[in-house]
């Protein structure tokens, strides 16, 4: 096979292409999209006539260099952008070393890999990420509204968010022609939001409905559409984790670990993998210690009646649902009630 290291930019991809001793047998910059580079993987192919394996790392917009170097190549490999960092660590780094990096670590079958879901989950994710931005967004907002009014003094009825609160908010004598503009361009913002909002969460509502993944994971306490749908997206393919308490690692619910001889220091969590879904685990731990005595149980379990513990028991409340959830995805077991 035909070791190909592929180092993708925007505007250019860099090519290094060892043959199955080990040797370089082409290396070239190729100008635009990763579409223009199918046409010379075609020529090597025919050139030397075996499979062609490519690797490449892996950043925005990976599945869709996936999907466009599958249609020439026998095997492509995305590598984890991190854990690349960690294996090669060089001095000397330029496009052309790294994709000859690439390509030996391929031919030595050590690349760390990213798995790559199909275009249907990979746009399910993106929109669950913006519902985070709009939410952040929208969130942003009524605080500024909210600083606005205390700049005057103003007393905010209860039920500001309201169409009544909105329109009472709309109704307000500001003093200076300046501030009622500064207003009323809050509350076109906060419609405008408010409306992205609503329309995000129509179209997750429809996918969430028809996917039996996330029916099944809204039957565990305290865990509604929104936790669901997330989890469900990310993990995509239950049966890819060999290890249930895989799962914790790779949505960073794990502690970095400093680990020598006799001593093992234990710190905050790795935080690696969608930062979405663990914003979202943690309110559905809250949620889940409140209705379920099994996770209150595991809480304070862990909490050990110090309440300055209560945010690592949270998250290792969060940690055990990860686990709870992969299990029952693999099994198709239903939460058991009464725990």
């Amino acid at each position: 096979m035909v070791s190909i290291g592929l180092d993708v930019h925007t505007r250019s991809s860099v090519l290094h292409a060892l043959d199955g001793r080990g040797n370089t047998i082409a290396k070239e910059r190729i100008r635009g999209s990763i579409d223009k580079v199918l046409p010379h993987l075609r020529r090597i192919k025919d050139k030397f006539r075996e499979p062609l394996g490519i690797c490449y790392e892996a950043s925005c917009g990976y599945g869709h260099v996936f999907e466009t170097l599958s249609r020439v190549a026998d095997r492509v490999v995305p590598a984890h952008p991190g854990k690349l960092r960690l294996i090669f660590a060089s001095r000397r780094k330029n496009d052309h070393q790294d994709a000859k990096q690439l390509a030996l670590l391929l031919k030595l079958d050590a690349v760390p890999t990213v798995y790559v879901p199909n275009i249907e989950v990979r746009d399910w994710r993106m929109l669950i990420t913006h519902r985070e931005s709009v939410l952040r967004r929208r969130v942003a907002v009524k605080n500024q509204i909210r600083a606005l009014l205390r700049t005057y003094g103003i007393q905010a009825p209860k039920g500001l968010w309201t169409k009544k609160g909105v329109a009472w908010l709309a109704s307000v004598e500001f003093e200076t022609r300046a501030t009622r503009l500064r207003r009323d361009l809050l509350l076109v913002s906060l419609t405008a939001e408010t409306t992205q909002m609503r329309l995000v969460e129509k179209e997750l509502d429809r996918i969430g409905r028809g996917h039996p993944g996330v029916a099944l994971l809204r039957t565990i306490p305290g865990v509604g559409m929104r936790t669901a749908e997330a989890v469900m997206a990310w993990i995509d393919q239950p049966q890819r984790f060999s290890r249930n308490k895989s799962i914790g690692s790779y949505f960073g619910m794990v502690p970095c670990q400093d680990q020598s001889a006799d001593k093992n220091r234990l710190g905050h969590i790795t935080k690696q993998g969608p930062a979405v879904v663990r914003r979202l685990l943690t309110e559905a731990s809250w949620q889940s210690i409140r209705h379920s005595p099994r996770m209150r149980g595991y809480f304070e379990k862990v909490m050990r009646g110090n309440p300055e513990r209560r945010k690592i028991a949270v998250v290792a409340v969060g940690h055990f649902l990860l686990r709870i959830m992969l299990s029952m995805l693999q099994t198709g077991e239903l939460w058991r009630k009464g725990t």
